[in-house]
Formats: C-alpha cells, sequence, structure tokens
C-alpha cells in the first residue's frame, strides 16, 4: 500500500509506526473471511481492509476523525482475528490502536456515547467502584425494559448473586502477598489479580493461586499491581491506560530485582495480551521503555505456566466432556491455541472445539456494551456453535468470553452448561473445589 505521509507527519513515532503498518498490506483480502463485523454486516468498511483505507485517510489528511470513520472503527472487536489470517503480518492491533488515540483526541462523540465511555472507564478499572455499582445494578434489573439498549446490556451483565471477594484481596495493601508452594518450590510467579474479573468472578483467582500452590509454584501479589489499562488502551484512553502500566511495571519489576521472577501469570487472555505490549505501548517513554520490555518478556498467560509443570488428575473429577472456547485474546492475540486443551486432556477431561471458533463471542472489553446489537448476534451465534458439540460443561481463558457465553446460553431457554474457567477445572481435577454448577 502507498501512503503520502510529509516528512513532518513521519517525525512523529506513532505516525511513523503507522506508516510502517499500512506499507505492509497489499490488499489481498484475506482479512475479510474472517472478520466477524464483515461476515455479519457484509460492509467492506467493516472488515479490517476497509478500516485500513478508513485509517489512512485519517491519518494521512491529520485532521480529525470524520463521523464514518469513528463509526466503523468502533463496530471493530479488536478480536485480532484478521491478524492470523494476514498473509502479509500487517499488525492491525497497533494500527486500530492508534486510530482509537487519534479519534479521542480529535472528534467530539454525542453526549451519551461521551458519558457512557466516561462511567466505564470510571467504574471498571477499580473493583471498589465496580463492585457497588453491580449491587446496583442487580436491584435495577427488574426495571431494565425501561432503559436505552446499552445500559440494558448493563444490567444484563450484572450477576443475580454477587460473589463475595477473596478474603485476601483488599483493595489496599502496604505489601506484598505471598503464596507459598506446596512442596519443592520449582517456580516464583506473580500473579496480574485484574480488576472486573476480581469482581465478577473472584474464584478464577483462588483456583489459580491454589492450582499453581498446588504444582510447586510460589505466587506473589505485587503491591502496587492492578489493572492492566487494557479498558481504557482500547477506547484510546492512552493517558490513563499508560499511567496504569507504569504502576503494574513498576510494581513487578520490584518483585523481580527483589526475590526473583520466573514469570508474570495472567489468567485473563485479554489482559495478557495487553501486558505482553507493554514494551510497545511505553517504546517511546525513556524512563519505562527498558523495564516495560522486561515486564513484556516475562508476561505469560497462565496455560504457558501450566504446560511446564506436571498436571496430576486426583480422580475427583469425572472425565466430563468440555468445549473449548478459545478467547479471541489468546489465539489471536498471544497465538496459544492448543496448550489450554492440552492441559485439560491431561487432567482427565475429553476436550471438543467449537465450531467457527476464529469468530469473536461478542464480548471483547467493554464491546458488548457499547456495541449491544453486533454483541449480541455474536453471542448468540457462539451459544449455538456451544450446544453443537454436545458437551457436558464450557471451558474457556477469559473472564468476559464466560460471562458472555453464560449469557448467550441462557438467553436460549434451554438447560444451561457450566461455564468456568480453563484453571477452574484444572483445580477441579488435581483435588481443588468443583466449578460453579457443576452438579
Amino acid at each position: 500500500m502507498q501512503t503520502s505521509f510529509t516528512l513532518a507527519q513521519l517525525a512523529d513515532p506513532d505516525i511513523a509506526e503507522a506508516n510502517t503498518i499500512l506499507r505492509k498490506c497489499v490488499h489481498c483480502g484475506f482479512c475479510t473471511a474472517t472478520c466477524p463485523t464483515y461476515t455479519l454486516l457484509g460492509d467492506e468498511r467493516d472488515s479490517p481492509r476497509g478500516r485500513i483505507y478508513l485509517i489512512k485517510q485519517m491519518l494521512e489528511a491529520g485532521e480529525a476523525a470524520t463521523e464514518e470513520t469513528v463509526r466503523h472503527v468502533d463496530r471493530c472487536l479488536s478480536c485480532l482475528s484478521c491478524m492470523t489470517t494476514c498473509p502479509s503480518s500487517v499488525h492491525y492491533m497497533h494500527l486500530v490502536d492508534h486510530a482509537r488515540a487519534h479519534i479521542e483526541q480529535t472528534y467530539q462523540r454525542p453526549l451519551g456515547d461521551r458519558l457512557l465511555r466516561g462511567l466505564l472507564a470510571w467504574l471498571l478499572p477499580h473493583p471498589g467502584r465496580f463492585r457497588w455499582a453491580l449491587r446496583g445494578a442487580m436491584l435495577a434489573r427488574p426495571f431494565a425494559g425501561l432503559l436505552p439498549a446499552k445500559l440494558r446490556g448493563m444490567l444484563r451483565m450484572a450477576p443475580k448473586r454477587l460473589p463475595q471477594a477473596a478474603a485476601w484481596d483488599g483493595e489496599e495493601r502496604s505489601r506484598p502477598l505471598v503464596f507459598p508452594a506446596e512442596g519443592e518450590r520449582r517456580k516464583r510467579v506473580a500473579l496480574l489479580t485484574g480488576c472486573a474479573q476480581r469482581v465478577l468472578d473472584p474464584a478464577i483467582n483462588d483456583a489459580t493461586i491454589r492450582l499453581l500452590n498446588r504444582l510447586g509454584c510460589e505466587v506473589v501479589v505485587a503491591q502496587g499491581s492492578g489493572c492492566c489499562g487494557a479498558l481504557e488502551h482500547h477506547m484510546g484512553q492512552e493517558a490513563a491506560a499508560h499511567a496504569k502500566a507504569r504502576a503494574n511495571v513498576a510494581a513487578w519489576i520490584a518483585e523481580a530485582d527483589g526475590a526473583g521472577l520466573d514469570a508474570i501469570v495472567v489468567n485473563a487472555s485479554g489482559c495478557g495480551t495487553n501486558v505482553k505490549d507493554y514494551g510497545f505501548m511505553l517504546r517511546n517513554d525513556a524512563a519505562w521503555a527498558e523495564r516495560a520490555a522486561r515486564v513484556a518478556a516475562l508476561a505469560k498467560d497462565v496455560s504457558e505456566v501450566l504446560l511446564d509443570l506436571e498436571i496430576r488428575p486426583s480422580g475427583s473429577a469425572p472425565a466430563l466432556r468440555l468445549a473449548y472456547h478459545s478467547a479471541c485474546s489468546l489465539q489471536h492475540g498471544q497465538k496459544i491455541t492448543q496448550a489450554p486443551k492440552q492441559l485439560l486432556q491431561r487432567a482427565g477431561f475429553q476436550v471438543s472445539d467449537v465450531p467457527e471458533g476464529h469468530l469473536c463471542c461478542g464480548s471483547a472489553g467493554t464491546y458488548n456494551l457499547l456495541q449491544p446489537e453486533l454483541a449480541t448476534q455474536l453471542r448468540d451465534r457462539k451459544a449455538a456453535n456451544i450446544r453443537s458439540v454436545g458437551a457436558d460443561a464450557v471451558a474457556a481463558g477469559n473472564i468476559g468470553c464466560l460471562v458472555q457465553i453464560n449469557d448467550g446460553l441462557e438467553a436460549q431457554q434451554q438447560p444451561l452448561l457450566p461455564v468456568a474457567h480453563t484453571v477452574q477445572w484444572l483445580d477441579w481435577a488435581t483435588g481443588g473445589p468443583k466449578p460453579p454448577g457443576v452438579a
């Protein structure tokens, strides 16, 4: 693809990076075959190739984003299926992230949209606020029909019963939390406890800690670590996202330079994709670039760490057939496709792939709240595909997917399937408690 940026524009490192990405695109259109929004809408502008053209025009003009460009970029899930398909290695993720930052800086959204985005950024990365908001949402459920579609989606996400926070999971800590390994210590790892997951399903972190301890890992929750910044990053709010990245980098480097770390474990794949990109995100910050690159290199999805350890089934879990949903951020963002399935099989489960596994479930961070109509179509399609394999239960590695899939299965008004994180199934198989919903 030819570009026409001026020398002055190319002096901006972000524009220079965008120029490099754009020039790799050869217009082949392979990406359209695997793009969820193009599959649903059939509009070239809602395909990666179409969005690339719109972004190119916007950045070359160096002007405020137009309503048309914003509409089609907003419809992108950032599922990154296009990056798996692309034969030219176009780094669409970095391009669309830069486009969103440009939109955030130059485009005046309608008031309702601004308020909703501001509310999400104020609530979701902060577990205390989010927990109180969910309590209010549970009370408001009976009145959902009176609310606009986007607010109805937020109420639907609210659990009917709010799980109790883990006893160890306080909002502020004066020192790191350390969970010792059982037996001989094989690894020392830091766990990203996250933000929304801590509220929606704190049992995932508990299961992760138990499982890692059981397999010989000392687990530390570093003082000062918290939200990874992905939610704000994908809304184009760079300053807030980078501030959260720096806080995590500082916390984890302190642990790495202190007692040492073999890995930084992330059990929400959307967060993992973001943390693994910290080196790129902070590459232009001389004070943080080197430390951010170290953190990105240490970051591992929990399945990557577990694959190096010996899973020994205790015989406490029956040989259930699990439908494995491969989260987009895991299969496309991190290129991890086999490790979770191999672990589940080692633990004694039968594992079935879900048809159209490359297509997003529609969760995608805040997408199901900002684009509820498209997200619901993708949710229902995913739920139907899961049902089609005749599995006993569902496994996935990302909290957003778990909530979205459970919502989709519930909407079908058929018997519910238990839906749980991969680590919860592995924890059960090696001596831990049953995942929720298992008889």
